[in-house]
């Protein structure tokens, strides 16, 4: 059965040793795995909610309000904070761009 292995002790106790060597090795590896999974999903659980609206600021004093969004779109900027339905719908009225991308003012039934 085990036919291809070494036929001196020596050998067979050195063989044993780099395979329960490598074994370590495998294990220390799937646990660290297993760790960083882990990790991830606790993340994810612990992220917080995406916002509904989001209002993209811009440069300059007091950061002024440039384009309106909805919470999921990818035309956003990195300046942006989440807002209420309601000033989403107060900045759209007054005069702020609304995205050309996720539409929020067809969204929040906003007519020009």
């Amino acid at each position: 059965m085990f036919d291809d292995l070494p036929p001196d002790l020596a050998r067979l106790l050195t063989l044993r040793v780099w395979h329960a060597m490598w074994l370590q090795r495998i294990d220390t590896k799937i646990a660290a795995l297993q760790k960083r999974e882990a990790e991830q999903e606790q993340g994810r659980k612990n992220r917080p909610q995406e916002p509904d609206w989001i209002v993209e600021l811009g440069i300059g004093n007091g950061r002024p309000p440039i384009e309106v969004h909805a919470g999921g779109c990818y035309a956003a900027g990195k300046r942006r904070r989440p807002v209420p339905r309601d000033e989403a719908r107060r900045l759209l009225t007054s005069g702020v761009r609304a995205c050309t991308h996720c539409k929020p003012d067809t969204q929040l039934r906003i007519l020009d």
